[in-house]
């Protein structure tokens, strides 16, 4: 065989070790597959700064962004201080546990739900505003 055959087939048997050798841990993976960008939402910045900036209150939040689902309990969403629908999934994760799955998305929730320019203060405050007297 010529030298550029063995060479190719050198290269080709080296990314098979490589891929197979990639740390596989749940952060590694994480790591690999985040998004590579962010959209844009024309708009947002106006209605923050017309809201006066700053940090977003729970029910604000609320209203902005979860009430579209949580309102009515679309596709199983436990719906504003609804003690039923929260308290098992309260007894079962906590409110650490509920706070995670809203960051990272749940079922049919993406991550951060609806309100993806939300810190992650202002989406325990809008979960601490719908599990609210319960």
């Amino acid at each position: 065989m010529k030298l550029k055959t063995w060479l190719g087939i050198l290269t080709a048997v080296v990314a098979v070790f490589t891929v197979q050798a990639q740390d596989m841990s749940e952060e590694a993976i994480k790591e690999r597959i985040k998004p590579a960008g962010s959209v844009y939402v024309a708009g947002v910045e106006a209605e923050t700064a017309a809201a006066g900036g700053g940090v977003k209150s729970g029910e604000e939040v609320y209203n902005q962004a979860c009430m579209a689902c949580h309102g009515a309990g679309v596709l199983g969403a436990p719906k504003l201080q609804v003690a039923a629908e929260w308290q098992p999934r309260l007894d079962e994760r906590g409110l650490d546990g509920i706070w995670q799955n809203a960051l990272d998305g749940i079922n049919a929730m993406p991550p951060r739900g609806a309100c993806g320019n939300c810190s992650d203060d202002e989406i325990k405050a809008a979960i601490e505003y719908m599990i609210e007297g319960i």
